[in-house]
């Protein structure tokens, strides 16, 4: 018979952890669909395809988040879309 011997080792992992924000958008009846792509693209960073599916999630459900992230990075984001006429905020 053989022992074996195992050993264990117990790491202990430091987790930093990040605040996670998000910029909702919420649906209006001001603005055209092309305009909310457009400025989409522009300000979050979003394919055309991404930004078309969030205009369209914002027309039928009211809202949607647009970008996920740290609130430094999403503030001025969030400024610019607000200045473009859209209607958004920060949760």
């Amino acid at each position: 018979m053989s022992t074996r011997e195992e050993l264990s080792e117990e790491l202990l992992l430091e987790e930093e952890t990040v605040n996670q924000n998000e910029i909702v958008l919420f649906n209006d009846e001001v603005n055209t669909f092309d305009h909310v792509i457009d400025t989409l693209i522009a300000v979050c960073d979003h394919t055309s395809e991404q930004a078309e599916q969030c205009s369209l999630i914002v027309h039928y459900n009211g809202k949607c988040t647009v970008k996920t992230g740290e609130f430094k990075d999403l503030k001025p984001r969030c400024t610019r879309l607000l200045q473009a006429g859209l209607n958004a905020e920060i949760i």
